[in-house]
């Protein structure tokens, strides 16, 4: 997968649109597939809204403060050393990092949009349509800021896209059929911590793995713009896409620790948006207060 996204990077897409609008169906694709399973399957929502509650909150605490521990977080060109920049590449930058801004400012529309629709403890076919619409409208928008970047530098796509593509179908219909049987496998498992009461957070961890695998490596490639926008843009996979889809097809009844959890992420994400826009960067202190949050929440979650 890291191959290909290298790919597309040198074919048209920037390193803040590709974590934006590429990577969350590459990262994202199980989760997605998840909603779409157990919608067809009649089965719990509460189920799918903790795999999008533990997915999102991974994202925002763990996989983001972590490389932040180990790795510089800079995403300002005045906070990457004192050797003198290109220009060019420093209004890029500063370009990358209101996009972050802007894509943390949707995590925010989007939480706070679920947790308003869904303070009468349930999320209906009416809500979900709004979901689902909410996220084609945010892809659009990205869409067109690909367009207008490769039209104001002269650039066009590659044949290759058409090729990525194809292997990223190929690779949705695997996970499909391999999600298909993960939740059967656990649905007939009634006792125990692998078993269907824990059906959401189980799936939940094993779909962020990709996510952590980008996130380490774009932080060791000193790509922290990279870092932030694919772990963002996968929560905008599941807040609000999932659960809209899910909602299309059957009411998705709120779990117990559900505010808790939308609470943790509008106060990451706040976090997040302050770190960048008035430091540029996320300090390591900071990367530990995101861990510790993370192991709070599941002490919180886990406890219900």
């Amino acid at each position: 997968m890291i191959w290909r996204l290298e790919a597309m990077s040198e074919g048209g897409f920037e390193g803040t649109v590709l974590g934006t609008l590429v990577m969350p169906y590459c990262s994202g694709m199980g989760n997605l597939i998840f909603a779409f399973v157990l919608g067809a399957k009649g089965g719990p929502g509460a189920e799918v809204l903790t795999n999008c509650l533990v997915n999102n909150v991974t994202n925002l605490t763990l996989l983001i403060g972590l490389p932040a521990i180990f790795w510089p977080m800079n995403v300002l060109p005045e906070a990457r050393g004192k050797k003198k920049k290109n220009p060019k590449q420093e209004t890029e930058r500063k370009i990358n990092r209101l996009s972050l801004l802007l894509t943390l400012t949707a995590v925010l529309f989007f939480t706070g949009v679920v947790w308003a629709m869904g303070r009468n403890g349930k999320l209906g076919s009416s809500e979900g349509l709004v979901l689902v619409g909410l996220f084609l409208f945010w892809q659009c928008f990205h869409v067109f800021e690909v367009l207008k970047n490769n039209v104001r530098k002269s650039k066009s796509f590659r044949w290759s896209t058409a090729f990525d593509l194809l292997l990223l179908g190929l690779g949705a219909y695997i996970i499909y059929l391999s999600t298909d049987w993960l939740v059967n496998w656990i649905s007939g498992i009634h006792t125990g911590f692998i078993s269907a009461k824990y059906l959401g957070w189980l799936s939940g961890w094993l779909m962020v793995l990709p996510n952590a695998i980008l996130a380490f490596y774009y932080a060791w490639r000193g790509n922290p713009e990279v870092v932030y926008t694919s772990q963002v843009g996968d929560g905008h996979i599941c807040i609000p896409l999932c659960l809209g889809v899910f909602a299309l097809y059957h009411p998705l009844v709120l779990p117990p620790f559900f505010n808790y959890g939308i609470i943790l992420l509008l106060l990451a994400a706040c976090g997040h948006f302050i770190m960048v826009a008035l430091f540029g960067r996320l300090p390591r202190w900071m990367g530990w207060v995101l861990t510790a949050a993370y192991l709070l929440f599941l002490y919180k979650g886990l406890g219900t």
